[in-house]
């Protein structure tokens, strides 16, 4: 997903980015790149250090987190639009989770380096990102 225009487009679409202004979501569509993994594919490993927030394009994936014991969970599945690895947005500490494509699938990655520039160069962004990062938590913590 090259073009800009179908970069911001997409990028609105997304949950995480929905309430941002269009020039808001123009300079994270800049600052993306697109990311392809075939089925079967690890895009992120549990344990390993994290390259970013992934947002499904097309395809889809499914998060496994291995526990302590050697049992395995499956604890998320994605689809277009729907995103990844916001916590390596905002710290260095490993994937808590490993998320494997489940067929072929085009992914957005913004690194953490952009989004840091990006939320330093506009507090508002950065507030309206942060609160609807505190949703999702909030979201994760009620099914607990």
């Amino acid at each position: 997903m090259p073009d800009l225009e179908k970069t911001t487009t997409f990028l609105a679409r997304v949950p995480l980015f929905h309430n941002l202004k269009k020039s808001q979501v123009e300079r994270l569509g800049g600052r993306v790149v697109s990311r392809q993994y075939k089925a079967g594919q690890d895009i992120v490993t549990q344990g390993k250090g994290g390259a970013g927030l992934f947002v499904i394009v097309s395809g889809g994936a499914e998060a496994v987190r291995v526990r302590a014991d050697g049992t395995k969970t499956v604890v998320n599945t994605f689809g277009p639009t729907d995103f990844f690895g916001e916590l390596a947005l905002l710290d260095d500490e490993p994937r808590t989770a490993s998320v494997t494509a489940t067929e072929d699938t085009d992914c957005l990655v913004l690194s953490q380096w952009e989004f840091l520039g990006s939320m330093r160069e506009d507090s508002e962004m950065a507030i309206v990102i942060l609160q609807e990062l505190a949703k999702r938590f909030r979201r994760t913590l009620s099914v607990l």
